[in-house]
C-alpha cells in the first residue's frame, strides 16, 4: 500500500521567499524543503566552506606536497563505483598538474571487486606494492581498513585515507586520515561524498604549494583552477545519493553549470553522447540516471579501471570510444538485471515473505555485480529491508568455498548497519564480514548460513520497523495549477540542483484518463485531461492499467519527439478513484 502526503509549506515563509524575488512555484518548493532565505539559494563557489575546517586536509596537503618535492611516487587507490571513479580522477588531475614535470609520479589502482572486495585491504596492498609506491591514498575508502593500513605499514609504505563512510571502533594507523565522520572533526557537511572530501584535499594542497612558491615561473608549472574538476565533483556527488545539503548544492550546481557552459570534462561529453542526451541541458536526473550508471556499469560487470580512463585522459575520440564501451556494459547490465528480478519474484512467491517485515534472497546464478541493484529494485516493489546474495570469488577468480556476498537496501525507519551489527551479536559468527550506511550496506556470510541469517534479518527489522514504517509513503508537493504544465515551467524546475535529501519535485492531482496503451510490454502511456488542459503522461515499468478517474503522483518533465518538444507528465503512482 502507498499512501500520499503532501508536504507541509510553512507560508511565511513562502512569502518572504517570494519578497526576496524566488519565482513563486520555487519559493513554496523551496519552503516546503527547509530554505528560509534567498542567500540559502545563493550556490557562489564562496559560499562553500573553508577547506581547513575539515580535519587533517592541512596535514594531509603537507603530506602531499612533500611527497611531490621528493619526487615520489604516489598511488591512489580507489573505489569501484562512480564516486570512487570520480574521485580517483580528481586526483590524479590534480597531482598530475600540480606536480607538473618535478619527476613525481602520479599513479591510480582500483582492484577488481570480485577478486579483492572492498576497501584497502592486505591482498591489495600486496598488488599496491608490486607498483613500488612510496605512499597510498585512497578515495573513497580506506575508514574501515585496519589490516591493509597494517600491512602497509610493515612494508614501509605511508598512507593517507580520505573517505566518507562511518568508521568503527577503532581507525587505522595511517599517517593522516581525512574523514567527516571520524571523531573530533566538527566539519558541518557530514554527507559530503568521497569526491568531495577528495577535492577539498586538493584545495588544501594547492595552498600549501603556493605557499611554498611551488608554482611560477621559477619552476615552469602553473597554478592549476581546480574549478574545472567541479563537472567530476558534480558526478561523483550525485550519483552516490548523499544528501544534498548547501554545500554539495554549491559543488554540484557548479558542475552542472560547467557543463551547460561546454565547459565539460572529455570522458563526460562522451557519456552524455552515449546516452544521448544534450550537456547543454544537463540536470540532476541526467547525471544521477544517465551518465551515472553508464559510469558504474563498469564497476559492476567488469574493471572501473575503464570508467577512470574515460574520466582522465583529454582525447574525445578514446573517451568517446570508452564511453561506448561503456553504454554497451550497461545495456547488458540491464538485461542481466530484468532477469534477476523476474527470477527474485519467484523466490518471493516461493517464501510467500512479501508482507513479512523484511527480505532476504539467495539464487547460485546471480550476478554478484548487479545484486545491489537487485535489492533496491525489489526494495521499491514491496517497500521492505532486502538482502540479495550470490556466491562470491576468491582471488584466482572461482567461487569462494562456500561464501556468499550481500547486498542490501533499506527503508526509512530501519538503520541497516545497525540491523546488520545486532545480528552479529545475537549470532556470533554468522557475518564474516558487513558494514555500510543506513540505507545501504554488505555482508558476507556463509552459503549454509542464509536461511539462518534470512529468519534473523526478518526478526531484527520487525522489532525496529513499526507498521507505520511498512506502509509506503510518497510525499507530494500537493496540486500543480495547470498554467504551470507548460515547457517553460518545467526547464524552470530542469535547471535547479534536486537530490537525495532535496527531492526534485512530485506533484498530485486527479485526472481524467481519455486513453492509454501499452508501450513496448512494460510502459504505461496515457492521454489525460484536467478541466479544460488536455496531456500526455507515462509511467515506466506499471503494474496495473488505469482506470477512468485517477489520482497520480508525478514529475513534469520536456517529452522530445522527432525535434517537437511538448510538456509530458513523469507519473510515479496511480490510484483509481472511480468513474
Amino acid at each position: 500500500m502507498t499512501q500520499l502526503k503532501a508536504r507541509r509549506v510553512p507560508p511565511r515563509i513562502q512569502w518572504q521567499l517570494e519578497q526576496q524575488g524566488v519565482h513563486p512555484l520555487l519559493a513554496r518548493l523551496y519552503a516546503a524543503r527547509g530554505v528560509e532565505t534567498k542567500s540559502d539559494l545563493d550556490y557562489d563557489l564562496k559560499g562553500l566552506i573553508p577547506p581547513a575546517q575539515l580535519t587533517h586536509t592541512g596535514d594531509a596537503a603537507v603530506l602531499l606536497a612533500d611527497a611531490i618535492e621528493a619526487q615520489a611516487r604516489i598511488l591512489i587507490v580507489g573505489d569501484y563505483d562512480c564516486d570512487g571513479a570520480t574521485a580517483t580522477a580528481v586526483g590524479v588531475r590534480a597531482l598530475r598538474s600540480m606536480a607538473g614535470d618535478s619527476g613525481a609520479v602520479i599513479d591510480y589502482l582500483v582492484p577488481n571487486r570480485f577478486t579483492y572486495g572492498y576497501g584497502l585491504s592486505p591482498e591489495i596492498v600486496d598488488l599496491a606494492a608490486t607498483m613500488n609506491p612510496d605512499l597510498l591514498v585512497t578515495v573513497d575508502n580506506g575508514i574501515a581498513s585496519i589490516d591493509g593500513v597494517a600491512r602497509a605499514n610493515e612494508l614501509g609504505i605511508a598512507t593517507l585515507i580520505t573517505d566518507h563512510h562511518l568508521p568503527g571502533d577503532e581507525l587505522p594507523a595511517a599517517e593522516c586520515i581525512v574523514n567527516p565522520n571520524q571523531p573530533g572533526c566538527d566539519f558541518p557537511s557530514k554527507c559530503i561524498a568521497g569526491v568531495g572530501v577528495m577535492f577539498y584535499v586538493m584545495l588544501a594542497l594547492r595552498a600549501e604549494l603556493r605557499e611554498r612558491g611551488w608554482f611560477g615561473e621559477d619552476t615552469g608549472i602553473k597554478e592549476p583552477n581546480l574549478a574545472t574538476l567541479l563537472d567530476l565533483v558534480a558526478l561523483g556527488t550525485v550519483a552516490d545519493v548523499v544528501k544534498l545539503d548547501r554545500n554539495n548544492r554549491i559543488l554540484v550546481d557548479q558542475g552542472l553549470k560547467r557543463m551547460r557552459a561546454g565547459r565539460i570534462n572529455a570522458g563526460i561529453r562522451a557519456l552524455f553522447r552515449a546516452a544521448g542526451r544534450d550537456p547543454a541541458k544537463a540536470g540532476s536526473m541526467d547525471i544521477g540516471f544517465m551518465i551515472g550508471p553508464r559510469l558504474n556499469a563498469a564497476g559492476r560487470l567488469a574493471d572501473m579501471s575503464l570508467g577512470i580512463e574515460a574520466l582522465i585522459t583529454d582525447d574525445e575520440g578514446r573517451a568517446l570510444n570508452i564511453a561506448q564501451d561503456l553504454d554497451k556494459l550497461n545495456r547488458e547490465r540491464k538485461d542481466i538485471e530484468s532477469g534477476m528480478q523476474e527470477q527474485a519474484l519467484v523466490h518471493l512467491d516461493a517464501i510467500d515473505a512479501t508482507e513479512g517485515p523484511a527480505i532476504a534472497l539467495f539464487d547460485p546464478e546471480w550476478h554478484q555485480g548487479v545484486i545491489g541493484i537487485l535489492a533496491s529494485r525489489i526494495k521499491d516493489k514491496r517497500h521492505r529491508p532486502v538482502f540479495a546474495f550470490a556466491r562470491g570469488e576468491s582471488n584466482n577468480g572461482e567461487t569462494a568455498d562456500g561464501e556468499i556476498k550481500g547486498s542490501g537496501r533499506s527503508i526509512p525507519g530501519l538503520h541497516l548497519r545497525d540491523a546488520l551489527d545486532l545480528i552479529s551479536k545475537r549470532a556470533p559468527g554468522i557475518l564474516k564480514r558487513f558494514g555500510g550506511h543506513a540505507m545501504a550496506a554488505g555482508a558476507t556470510i556463509m552459503e549454509a548460513d542464509f536461511l539462518r541469517f534470512r529468519e534473523l534479518f526478518a526478526q531484527v527489522a520487525s522489532e525496529l520497523l513499526s507498521p507505520a514504517d511498512l506502509t509506503r509513503t510518497l510525499e507530494t508537493d500537493g496540486s500543480l495549477e495547470t498554467g504551470h504544465f507548460s515547457i517553460n515551467t518545467a526547464r524552470l524546475l530542469e535547471d535547479e540542483v534536486w537530490g537525495q535529501g532535496f527531492p526534485a519535485p512530485l506533484f498530485e492531482d486527479e485526472f481524467i484518463v481519455e486513453n492509454q496503451r501499452i508501450l513496448k510490454e512494460k510502459h504505461l502511456k496515457l492521454r489525460l485531461r484536467r478541466g479544460e488542459l488536455r496531456i500526455d503522461a507515462i509511467q515506466f515499468n506499471f503494474a496495473d492499467s488505469a482506470g477512468a478517474r485517477i489520482r497520480a503522483a508525478y514529475r513534469l518533465a520536456v517529452n522530445e519527439y522527432n525535434g517537437v518538444q511538448s510538456p509530458q507528465l513523469m507519473i510515479e503512482h496511480i490510484e483509481n478513484i472511480g468513474a
